[in-house]
């Protein structure tokens, strides 16, 4: 069992590493259907779960102190070369999307309660399920304030917790694969994909040499501490975090580097798809499955939310013209909040990373007045 740092972080980075090496030197087909980014999620969750490492001591204060300095430098590179008149110019499908994944989610909240509802136990069988769905358009802090509005227990709120954190890592995992499927659903739903409107500027093709990988990880780096300065003089509120803070710094940063004669230097790209791929792996060393067997009944109901709202979002994006990119977004800004939505929408394409940060914020502001309007349609609903 790895106990110590070093071999974890060694480890994190020779997998993140090594599936985009094969699929670069191999062209394997099974990268067709499961992309690299995919297969070190896969492999690094089953690890995790295996129980190479434990995550606790120093390799979760490691994990939460990677995530914390790389995602701000990742998505600093990942817009150093983005457009933001192309973001503009997806503005009202974008909100159609989100929407329309709120809608869909409310309906799967109550039609698999009426599945379950004689399954679960009784009298406080909607607790659970309310909570979660604080959780699934905004967050874990919308999750906790509705748990508070509506008077849940406390083996309601574990439930809750436990419930929200398997069916995500699943759902992470669905959601990263269905990538290479866009063109087939886009042209299913007869929809112009969102990459391809909100185009970035192209790279310069200039060789990436040694200085250039340099200085562009000093000015990552030290622009992701910029951000956490800054977001730590910010006012927090139960809508908008520190972390939310040091997402939106670090876009804003990277937006304004792209119109300085930084962006010319090549690299940038290069570095953020490198650090996207190891953030995915730290993301998925923290998976841990303990408890699967106390909630079967409440798994089953997270699964089977996930599965009616993804087939509803579909009906919808055929009938509205929605592409798959923007769906995928829109689903994890609500299931997966603030700090998932970007890595998903720069795996799609880097342009669609301000649009991740926009509507997974938009899910913070929503998703405690959804749990509690959730709360009192189960409590109605209740046998």
């Amino acid at each position: 069992m790895i106990q110590a740092v070093w071999p974890y972080l060694a480890l994190m980075l020779l997998i993140a590493g090594l599936f985009p090496m094969l699929e670069r030197r191999t062209q394997w087909r099974v990268f067709s259907v499961m992309p690299p980014i995919v297969m070190v999620y896969l492999l690094v969750t089953g690890l995790s779960v295996a129980g190479l490492w434990k995550i606790e001591g120093d390799i979760q204060a490691a994990q939460k102190t990677l995530i914390a300095q790389i995602l701000p430098a990742m998505l600093f590179l990942l817009m150093i070369h983005c457009d933001l008149r192309n973001i503009f110019r997806l503005g009202p499908r974008v909100l159609a999307v989100f929407f329309s994944t709120t809608v869909c989610l409310f309906i799967a909240f109550v039609t698999t309660y009426l599945i379950f509802r004689y399954a679960l136990p009784a009298n406080t069988a909607w607790q659970p399920l309310a909570a979660l769905s604080g959780s699934w358009v905004g967050g874990s802090a919308n999750l906790v304030a509705v748990a508070q509005g509506a008077g849940l227990s406390e083996q309601s709120m574990a439930l809750a917790l436990l419930t929200d954190a398997l069916c995500y890592s699943v759902w992470v995992a669905v959601l990263f694969s269905v990538g290479r499927l866009a063109p087939a659903f886009d042209r299913w739903t007869r929809a112009i994909s969102s990459a391809d409107i909100a185009a970035s500027v192209p790279e310069s093709k200039d060789p990436i040499t040694f200085d250039a990988v340099l200085l562009w990880l000093g000015l990552a780096l030290g622009a992701g501490v910029v951000s956490r300065a800054l977001a730590a003089l910010l006012p927090e509120s139960m809508y908008v975090s520190p972390t939310s803070y040091t997402i939106m710094i670090a876009t804003v940063l990277g937006l304004v580097v792209a119109h300085t004669p930084l962006a010319r230097f090549p690299g940038s790209s290069k570095i953020a798809s490198a650090l996207l791929i190891f953030i995915v792996a730290i993301l998925a060393s923290q998976s841990n499955f303990e408890g699967i067997g106390a909630a079967p009944w409440y798994l089953a109901c997270g699964l089977s939310i996930l599965i009616i709202h993804a087939v509803l979002l579909a009906l919808l994006a055929k009938l509205f013209r929605f592409d798959l990119y923007l769906c995928g977004i829109s689903s994890l800004a609500h299931v997966g909040g603030v700090a998932a939505t970007p890595v998903l929408a720069a795996s799609y394409s880097p342009a669609l990373v301000p649009v991740g940060i926009l509507l997974a914020l938009l899910g913070y502001i929503l998703g405690t007045g959804f749990g509690l309007v959730m709360a009192q349609v189960l409590t109605a609903l209740a046998p």
